[in-house]
């Protein structure tokens, strides 16, 4: 049975969006959210606003790497 708690991911692989890092992950990596769901950013920090493009999006995170 589909799990229906989970809608479409808001991001998807290949767009590039401007994001605010709210915190930090246990890996290390600067995390975002957008309405909710959790994009991961590596090499970022808390309160950096950078531009990303999303590499990979699961159903419920995504990773992205900065691109400016």
């Amino acid at each position: 049975m589909k799990n229906l708690r989970f809608g479409k991911p808001p991001v998807s692989v290949g767009e590039v969006r401007e994001l605010k890092i709210v915190a930090m992950g246990s890996g290390g990596d600067g995390i975002a959210k957008v309405n909710g769901f959790v994009v991961f950013v590596p090499g970022t920090k808390v309160n950096d606003v950078v531009k990303v493009k999303v590499t990979k999006v699961l159903k419920k995170f995504a990773f992205a790497e900065v691109v400016e």
